[in-house]
């Protein structure tokens, strides 16, 4: 007996320290913004089984303030870098890692976000009920979770999962109105075109896993050059199959069909959360599987990216530009191409990552172009919303004289189409789309930035022919146009926002002379 026990002395002292060493410690500070999200969520959709039909719209207002607090928590972080979920044996290699990268857009996806639910407040109250508010809310700031925790990821499996955790709530979100056939069929699109992504996704994943042994995107980087030559052929496809499952994501085309039908049979908040956090998904997830994980196939990616790009941009303008001002949500459909478009642009600096010295600092283009695209976009979306409210078709020519009913709201969309177009006073419109082309030249990709300057000049053409609009004499007898307190924030804030870029442009252009990796 006594044997017995003095063997099973040293067996459990070694698995004691073995134990201990699978033991991960957890910095609740660095993930405290998507965490956050993710328990406002909880917290609404539990209190929704208990709060009257006459009291729903607290669950709205609790959602704006859990999303602005996970915005605000960010601050604590900008002291410097931060990682977590590490492994035991080598504390570099994480799975979770709040740098500046992370930072820039998780304040992107949160503000985006909180600026949709601001949307979301009026929309829903006019809706009277029709739809149902508290899943409404878990959807959106559940989403909004997955989507803040896509740029911290660090590993394949996370980045998986934080994409999916983003697109699966935006599915019921765009399908949420029931019994409304547009929006059955938007849903149905998005959720086929999103489940073949990941589909294609995870298998290119799987590949580079079989290649390298490893999900985390510094070892995969590492790992990735030194490949078998048997298995050489298998990483090259797991890295294609992976780049087009993002290019799903972030409606490249030829995979941007859904785009269009999706925002129309969405609500509007809805589709402008599609239009810019949608965006930064899968932006933030292609730069951290081509600039972290697979730099060594730049050769592979660049191409790839820059063909996409010159698509995009053009397919995107070319079918805005098509749009009939007398047709049923054709604002709509325009604000949905040209976010194609605006794609392509933000495709660029990624593509002259491949070919340029600094790929932090062409990286830190895109990021700087998706900070003033965001601003606009949502400003934009703001006074469809608030015209829609009113003229239910949404078409452009609705749009005709609304200086004379709301000279501000019209003032502030002309604003937002010029930043869009590139024009002053749009001035960080212009700058960016300067940092953007700069990103291209500096690549030795010349013919990528001819390109884009073309589709700049064929965008003009229909943000102005909308901008000139709103000014004309009014068809008709004009009627006013209503503002409630949530739309009214958001255009204020969305507004500020775009004049103080238009100010100061190095706020946001900074990141693409310092990198942020």
């Amino acid at each position: 007996m006594s044997t017995l026990a003095s063997s099973a002395e040293p067996l459990t002292s070694a698995v004691q320290p073995l134990a201990a060493n699978l033991v991960q410690s957890v910095d609740w500070l660095a993930i405290a913004p998507p965490t956050l999200a993710a328990v406002v969520g909880l917290v609404v959709l539990v209190a929704d089984l208990f709060v009257g039909e006459h009291k729903k719209g607290l669950l709205g207002w609790l959602s704006v303030a859990g999303l602005a607090a996970a915005a605000l928590l960010l601050l604590p972080l900008l002291d410097g870098d931060r990682s977590t979920f590490c492994l035991t044996g080598d504390a570099d290699v994480c799975s979770y890692t709040a740098d500046r990268f992370t930072l820039v857009i998780q304040f992107l996806v949160l503000g985006g976000a909180l600026l949709a639910a601001l949307l979301s407040v009026t929309t829903l109250k006019d809706a009277d009920r029709t739809l149902p508010e508290g899943e409404y809310w878990f959807l959106l700031l559940s989403s909004a979770a997955g989507a803040a925790l896509l740029p911290a990821s660090r590993d394949l499996a996370t980045l998986v999962v934080a994409l999916e955790v983003a697109s699966l709530p935006a599915f019921a979100l765009v399908g949420i109105r029931h019994g409304d056939r547009k929006s059955s069929e938007a849903a149905l699109k998005f959720f086929l075109s999103s489940v073949t992504a990941t589909a294609v996704s995870l298998m290119g994943i799987s590949f580079v896993y079989a290649s390298t042994g490893t999900l985390y995107l510094t070892q995969v980087a590492d790992r990735i050059q030194h490949v078998d030559g048997q298995l050489h052929t298998l990483a090259q496809t797991g890295v294609v199959l992976t780049l087009v499952g993002f290019a799903f994501k972030t409606a490249a085309v030829p995979f941007h069909f859904w785009v269009p039908d999706t925002y129309v049979g969405a609500p509007l908040p809805i589709a402008a959360y599609l239009s810019v956090v949608g965006k930064a998904v899968g932006f933030s997830g292609l730069i951290l599987i081509t600039v972290v994980a697979l730099p060594s196939y730049a050769d592979v990616w660049g191409p790839a990216l820059a063909a996409l790009a010159a698509l995009t941009m053009t397919v995107g303008n070319v079918g805005a530009l098509r749009q009939r001002t007398t047709r049923a949500y054709s604002a709509v459909r325009l604000l949905a191409w040209s976010s194609v478009g605006q794609a392509g642009y933000l495709l660029v600096p990624i593509a002259a990552a491949a070919y340029s010295g600094d790929a932090e600092r062409s990286v830190g283009s895109t990021v700087a172009y998706a900070l003033m695209y965001a601003a606009v976009n949502l400003g934009a979306f703001a006074v469809a919303a608030l015209v829609g409210r009113t003229k239910t078709a949404n078409r452009i020519d609705d749009y005709r004289g609304l200086y004379a009913t709301n000279p501000v709201a019209a003032l502030l969309l002309g604003f937002f189409l010029l930043c869009l177009a590139g024009l002053p006073p749009g001035i960080i419109g212009l700058f960016a789309k300067v940092t953007v082309f700069s990103a291209a030249v500096d690549a030795g990709l010349g013919w990528l930035a001819v390109v884009m300057a073309v589709n700049v000049v064929i965008a003009l053409f229909y943000y102005l022919q909308w901008t000139t609009l709103l000014f004309r004499a009014p068809d008709g007898e004009s009627t006013a146009h209503r503002v409630p307190a949530p739309l009214t924030a958001a255009l204020v804030l969305t507004g500020v926002l775009g004049i103080a870029l238009s100010g100061a442009p190095q706020l946001v252009l900074r990141f693409a002379d310092t990198g942020l990796f």
